[in-house]
């Protein structure tokens, strides 16, 4: 009941506050949450969690009792670019990226 992603086009920082919201709680708020989120990276952490479910669905796990056991949002690759500036020199410029995992764990009743 896993779902990745990986190389995410977005900063590790600026992913985990969004991933720090939904850690612990039920699917279902969770996706209710991230849905009224400002962030960016909120539409790619709820469908990340929507294709953990599914796939939680297809061992044969309900929905309702689903609740995320684990999310992490790990450093990925750093492509480097270049600007120009003055008297011939150039500046680095670090583009981040972010490998997100989710992990969903059944309620104990």
């Amino acid at each position: 009941m896993k779902a990745k992603l990986s190389n995410y086009r977005q900063s590790p920082r600026k992913v985990r506050l969004v991933a720090d919201a939904v850690r612990g709680k039920n699917v279902e708020s969770a996706i209710t949450t991230l849905s009224a989120m400002p962030k960016r990276a909120s539409s790619a952490v709820s469908k990340l969690i929507k294709s953990a479910t599914t796939n939680a669905k297809q061992k044969g796990a309900k929905s309702e009792d689903l609740t995320i056991k684990n999310i992490t949002v790990d450093e990925g690759v750093t492509f480097k670019r270049y600007r120009p500036r003055a008297r011939g020199r150039a500046s680095q410029i670090l583009k981040r990226t972010s490998h997100i995992n989710v992990e969903l764990a059944e309620k104990a009743k």
